[in-house]
């Protein structure tokens, strides 16, 4: 299990940006995937990108063009660029990462970022 902490929520306008980072530390094991996920009052959880340790990302169609996800190896971070918000971008962010050990798959989670889009 990894500690992941993320950062950068807030209250934002309609069309306006903001940029999310996950920091992660404590990790024992080599971390493969690193995703972010979003969860709305009232709804489920969702996916809204992944990378990879190697680079490849994977965004959801609701945020493919407005939303870039990256990762800082290095740093053991991994951010999320929003643009273009909107008021459905709305949610409370969590950052993931998961972790093979022998086999066996390790999730972690972080606590959440809230970030709000006002009309």
């Amino acid at each position: 299990q990894v500690h992941l902490v993320e950062s950068g929520g807030g209250l934002v306008q309609a069309g306006g940006s903001l940029r999310l980072s996950c920091a992660a530390s404590g990790s024992v094991f080599p971390i493969n995937t690193m995703g972010w996920y979003r969860q709305a009052p009232g709804k489920q959880r969702e996916l809204v990108a992944t990378i990879t340790s190697g680079g490849t990302t994977n965004h959801a169609d609701s945020v493919k063009g407005r939303f870039t996800i990256s990762r800082d190896n290095a740093q053991n971070t991994v951010y999320l660029q929003m643009n273009s918000l909107k008021p459905e971008d709305t949610a409370v962010y969590y950052c993931a990462a998961d972790q093979v050990s022998k086999g066996s798959v390790i999730e972690s989670w972080g606590q959440g970022t809230l970030v709000t889009v006002s009309s």
